[in-house]
Order: structure tokens, then C-alpha cells, then sequence
């Protein structure tokens, strides 16, 4: 199995930073590749943003694409989702998952293990 853990969340104004983390513990060895997802209230979980074991290849959602950008220290066994120019339609909260395959990165029923999850709020 997998642990995840994420921090860094919290209330930031619209226009500012947040930085949020994702530590892996565990059998971490089987990690292919490690996604951000995200939910508002009322909506469905959605795709924001993966990268690969190597960190050589990473994906992001169009309408995050630009503004945030995913990261990982293998060292460290965690990533990490920068996240600039916030709006208040990024508030949900954000999840990091795990998956052990290539396939399709957006899709989250490809994702094995989940952290618990951090706020992000947005405020106008």
C-alpha cells in the first residue's frame, strides 16, 4: 500500500500563491505516476494535474494549464502543485492520488491510493 499525505492548503486571496504537498510513504516502488485532483462543493472530482516517476513527462487540465504547475523530488517522495494567478473558482479540495500504470492520466478510476485531501479557498 500507499500513504499519501497532503499540507499546504489554506485561504489565500484571488490573484495570490499556494503551494501544496503530497508525501508518499509505503510501497512507493510501484508509483508510476502521481496526479492532483480536485472537488468543489456540488461538483465531481476533477483532473488537475499529473507527472510521471522521472518527472519527465506531466499533464495538466486546460483550465489550469499556465497557472499551476506540478512537480516531484523523488528523494523526498513527494510532489508538489504550485499554484499562481488563483481565482475563486479554484476553491475545492485538493487531492493527491497515486497509479501504477501509464493509461490515461485524467482518469481517476486509473488512480490507486488517495491522501485524505486539503482546502483550498479562493476569496474575491
Amino acid at each position: 500500500q500507499v500513504q499519501l499525505v497532503e499540507s499546504g492548503g489554506g485561504l489565500v486571496q484571488a490573484g495570490g500563491s499556494l503551494k501544496l504537498s503530497c508525501a508518499a510513504s509505503g510501497r512507493t516502488s510501484s508509483v508510476y505516476a502521481m496526479g492532483w485532483f480536485r472537488q468543489a462543493p456540488g461538483k465531481e472530482r476533477e483532473f488537475v494535474a499529473a507527472i510521471n516517476w522521472n518527472g519527465r513527462s506531466t499533464y495538466y487540465a486546460d483550465s489550469i494549464k499556465s497557472r499551476f504547475t506540478i512537480s516531484r523530488d523523488n528523494a523526498k517522495n513527494t510532489v508538489y502543485l504550485q499554484m499562481n494567478s488563483l481565482k475563486p473558482e479554484d476553491t475545492a479540495v485538493y487531492y493527491c492520488a497515486t497509479r501504477e500504470t501509464m493509461g490515461v492520466m485524467t482518469f481517476q478510476y486509473e488512480y490507486s491510493y488517495w491522501g485524505q485531501g486539503t482546502q483550498v479557498t479562493v476569496s474575491s
